[in-house]
């Protein structure tokens, strides 16, 4: 009897410690805490009753069940997969899917398992747009294969709740064989463009040394005919040098001539002289050239004799007189020096009665 008496007090404590065990887990079970980007699915006895919003939310301990459904936008790999083009030729190529739920409500009712039907589902699409274009267009049409991919997974998933943002397909590659001739047909059109280019400098430079041996040509007999011009004038400078100084030392002598004959018929003893036409137009031409002279006879001036239209064109006066001035001062003979002689010859002759000849 003793015995009996000490368990029996034990027994109310051990309750009352099961029944505060069985309320703290009721109290755990009964708070559901959901997260902001979170929206879970309540079940009770496996009956679908509402999503839990973010927060604080009591519900129905040991009997219910939450399913929780991320609502931010989910990256999914979609593994590389075999395709055979429509030309017959094979690749393969990987993707990336950006999906978000929409509606968890569908994504907890509709599928079993949201991510893995919508890897499967893009697998196969991916699959079916490559095979349904050519190589070259698998190569370099990635933004059509992206949108086509995301055009046929918008469809289905609608129906789950879940909305498909964004196809990424990361390589598309040929096999080896396809890669091989690829490379080749490349190195060929490399080498086809290097021919083009080698082609072209050729000829730019063939053209390029034509020109200058044209332009060289040109230049070359531009400077023949410049050589030929200034020959032609140096030649005709020279002769008209020459000619002046003949005219002019012929002149000379004739003067001297006459002036000698003057003085030898200044000796004679008769007041009457008879002169040449000649003579007298010599020496007033030989004067007004030396001094520019205005000397004039009978109040008319004595003009100089001068070149004909002829002779001057024939000697090229006209176009180089100014050459003539320049070199004036380096020619031969001194035409100062000659006006003053022909001057010291006047001063030194007495003044002669030159009258005509009237008698028979």
């Amino acid at each position: 009897m003793s015995t009996v008496l000490q368990i029996e007090p034990a027994m109310p404590a051990v309750i009352a410690l099961i029944l505060f065990a069985i309320v703290a887990i009721a109290v755990w079970q009964a708070v559901e805490i959901v997260n902001a980007y979170e929206r879970r699915a309540l079940t009770v006895f496996g009956e679908y009753r509402r999503l839990l919003e973010p927060g604080i939310t009591f519900i129905p301990p040991f009997v219910s069940k939450t399913y929780t459904f991320d609502m931010r936008t989910e990256t999914m790999d979609v593994p590389q997969q075999e395709a055979i083009t429509r030309d017959n030729s094979p690749v393969s190529a990987d993707a990336v899917v950006y999906i978000r739920v929409m509606d968890a409500r569908k994504a907890f009712l509709e599928v079993e398992d949201y991510k893995l039907a919508v890897s499967n589902l893009a697998q196969t699409t991916l699959r079916a747009v490559l095979g349904d274009m050519e190589l070259d267009d698998t190569l370099s049409k990635r933004a059509e294969i992206n949108a086509r991919i995301r055009t046929e997974l918008d469809e289905p998933t609608d129906e789950w709740g879940i909305r498909v943002e964004s196809v990424e397909v990361r390589e598309v590659n040929p096999s080896a064989e396809v890669q091989r001739a690829m490379e080749q047909q490349t190195a060929a059109e490399r080498r086809r463009r290097a021919m083009i280019l080698e082609a072209q400098g050729s000829r730019r430079s063939a053209i390029e040394e034509a020109q200058g041996d044209k332009q060289s040509n040109i230049i070359r007999a531009q400077g023949e005919k410049q050589s030929q011009i200034l020959e032609a004038q140096g030649d005709a400078i020279s002769t008209v040098l020459r000619a002046k100084a003949s005219e002019s030392m012929g002149e000379r002598a004739v003067i001297e001539q006459g002036l000698h004959t003057l003085e030898e018929i200044g000796k004679g003893d008769s007041n009457t002289f008879v002169l040449p036409q000649e003579l007298t137009s010599l020496v007033s031409r030989y004067g007004q050239h030396l001094q520019g002279s205005d000397a004039k006879e009978n109040g008319h001036v004595l003009e100089a004799l001068d070149f004909d239209d002829e002779a001057r064109q024939l000697l090229g006066l006209d176009d180089i007189e100014e050459i003539l001035g320049q070199i004036e001062d380096e020619t031969d003979f001194d035409i100062e020096k000659m006006e003053r002689e022909a001057q010291a010859i006047k001063e030194g002759e007495e003044p002669l009665d030159v009258t005509p000849d009237t008698t028979d």
